[in-house]
């Protein structure tokens, strides 16, 4: 029976899902939890952003670069992936766990550390974790299962992300929803970890020095064209996640309580649309999937601008999904392939410093999505919960609904430059 799930997608996925529960929930909740619910200004919260990025541009490559040259008789992803639980666990407890009675200045520096502490260990886990797919997986079909599975979790770990989360800590409190959800990430993380083997051969290749390793990677175009494409639609993931609560208060003007609703309701849709792209991937070039993808999504959050109640704001949400879940199931395949290519050129497997680098232009995003929040906030006078502005419905449909369009918008515009030549064999 072990043998049967022993690295299969349904045992990879669950990886996706341990990680993605608290971290939608991290994504969804902390800007409103820090500036609405505790009062800190999105100037700081800004700040904060800008500061963590700087900080995850130095430890996102080396990461990729340490994985990469890891060679234990357990592998080179799992020791990484083990040791980090324990960090992850306790680094989420306590963003959503601030001391009470700070003053502004104290809430900063604490939301500071926990940001930085929290996105240093989730970049262990997803460096690791999603340098195992390529390996893992060979081949377009098996590729595309494995990652409409994949996203499959995911979505089932975005509704309880979202739509649980509120339960818990209108019941519990932030802190108490906290610990529920790092015991149960644990818990699904050791489930993934021991039904995964990694490839005994990878770790015996040999690895290009550090600088010759960066060079090849930055030097390739067709990598860093598909990565800002994606870092664009990441950057709307992003926004419609942390935005949504906004959106219901001010521009739906639902009570606290329905938000629950709205939540689940957004990504119900995705679940079985994540299927049709996975049919559509098979069908087509995955390059062409990618690009479809990107259009479906840009369409689907214009019907977000006329949301007016809690049915209309579902009626919008469902038309969502759709291009959600090609954004979510095809840049997983385009990456692999790109990997894939480079090994053939280096003869070195160097899946950590792929994943590394395109984790941190994708998670670059954060920075994008947190200057529109500030730029879109001054524009319509909106600073904080405290003082919400003259206007804040107009704030909140703007950064759901256009700002998401223009993004998407440059990231079509983006994957007409991406052109990967293939041979029959590499296709199957």
């Amino acid at each position: 029976m072990k043998q049967r799930y022993l690295n299969s997608p349904m045992m990879y996925a669950f990886g996706m899902l341990a990680m993605m529960i608290p971290s939608q929930a991290f994504s969804t909740f902390y800007s409103y939890y820090y500036v609405d619910k505790l009062g800190l200004g999105i100037g700081l919260a800004t700040l904060a952003r800008t500061i963590f990025l700087i900080w995850d541009a130095v430890n996102q490559p080396l990461f990729g670069y340490w994985s990469d040259r890891t060679k234990t008789k357990y592998g080179r992803r799992r020791p990484w992936l083990f040791g980090a639980i324990p960090l992850f666990m306790l680094s989420f407890i306590m963003v959503f766990s601030p001391p009470g009675n700070l003053s502004e200045m104290g809430l900063f520096t604490w939301f500071l550390i926990g940001l930085v502490f929290y996105e240093a260990v989730a970049t262990v886990i997803w460096v690791n974790y999603g340098a195992l797919f390529p390996e893992l997986f060979k081949g377009d079909r098996l590729r595309a299962k494995a990652s409409a599975v994949q996203q499959g979790y995911q979505i089932v770990a975005i509704l309880i992300g979202t739509a649980v989360t509120p339960i818990l800590f209108d019941a519990l409190g932030f802190g108490n929803m906290s610990i529920i959800y790092a015991l149960v990430f644990a818990a699904l993380m050791i489930l993934f970890l021991r039904n995964v083997k990694e490839d005994e051969e990878a770790r015996k290749l040999p690895q290009l020095p550090f600088k010759e390793a960066f060079r090849e990677t930055l030097s390739n175009k067709t990598f860093w064209l598909v990565n800002i494409a994606n870092s664009f639609g990441q950057t709307v993931n992003g926004l419609l996640s942390s935005m949504i609560p906004f959106y219901a208060k001010y521009v739906l003007k639902i009570p606290e309580d329905q938000n629950t609703i709205l939540l689940a309701s957004i990504f119900v849709s995705v679940i079985p649309l994540v299927g049709v792209w996975f049919w559509l991937i098979r069908k087509v070039d995955p390059v062409k999937a990618w690009r479809w993808s990107f259009v479906a999504y840009a369409l689907s959050v214009i019907p977000l601008w006329f949301g007016t109640s809690l049915v209309s704001g579902i009626l919008a949400g469902i038309l969502v999904g759709f291009g959600l879940a090609g954004f979510l199931v095809t840049p997983p395949v385009v990456n692999s392939i790109i990997i894939d290519q480079d090994f053939a050129k280096t003869g070195s497997k160097r899946e950590g410093v792929y994943t590394a680098v395109s984790g941190f232009i994708v998670r670059s995003s954060g920075l994008i999505s947190a200057l529109a929040f500030l730029v879109v906030g001054v524009i319509f006078g909106y600073e904080s919960g405290d003082n919400p502005g003259p206007d804040p419905e107009s704030t909140f449909r703007y950064l759901i609904s256009v700002v998401p369009l223009i993004l998407l918008a440059i990231s079509i515009a983006i994957s007409f430059f991406v052109k990967i030549e293939r041979k029959p064999a590499d296709e199957s």
